[in-house]
């Protein structure tokens, strides 16, 4: 669909500000939200303020690696990162927010910088955000490595979300091995 924003929260707080997004919005909008608990943030009674459509936060800054995350796997993301950090690797996380329209303006100029890009999205790899980030990342002739993490290309077995994401290699200790296999020569100049 032209022009759909596609959107996830990383928590509750985020999902309130994403629904009065999406009713403020004038043009098509969808959610993605995990089925399951929330991290147990606390709500917001008043003040919801919609979010600006296709805008990222960058949650913590380092200068070895850039982790990209979308939807509830921003928090083992940040958890990921601090493993990380025990290892000498400092982590940029960004909680991406929304998968279309994608934050080039944010993303670009950190991939460019940091050379070292990780996707975490709890969606299947073909065609979900890695895909959108790695895209991005050719059509502005930014060469870096891409590591894409994600559901692979397989019917995944009905399960806890948790249970899920051991099998799948996405808990936040099992997202920092992978990712010092990938880059455990990384570090920038000092």
């Amino acid at each position: 669909i032209p022009n759909l924003a596609i959107m996830a929260p990383k928590d509750e707080a985020e999902l309130q500000r994403m629904l009065v997004t999406g009713l403020e919005h004038t043009g098509p909008i969808a959610m993605r939200y995990p089925r399951g608990n929330g991290v147990g943030v606390p709500l917001a009674d008043e003040g919801w303020e919609p979010l600006p459509i296709g805008k990222a936060e960058v949650l913590r800054h380092g200068d070895d690696v850039l982790l990209l995350a979308y939807g509830s796997m921003v928090y083992p993301a940040l958890q990921a990162a601090e493993l990380l950090s025990e290892h000498g690797l400092d982590v940029t996380v960004v909680n991406a927010r929304f998968v279309k329209p994608l934050d080039t303006e944010l993303i670009l100029p950190l991939a460019a910088k940091i050379k070292h890009v990780v996707t975490l999205e709890e969606g299947c790899l073909m065609g979900g955000f890695g895909s959108a980030v790695a895209e991005a990342l050719l059509d502005a002739d930014i060469l870096v490595p891409v590591l894409r993490l994600g559901v692979p290309d397989i019917l995944v077995d009905h399960a806890q979300p948790d249970e899920s994401f051991a099998d799948l290699e996405l808990t936040s200790a099992a997202i920092a091995e992978r990712i010092r296999g990938k880059y455990a020569r990384v570090k920038a100049p000092r």
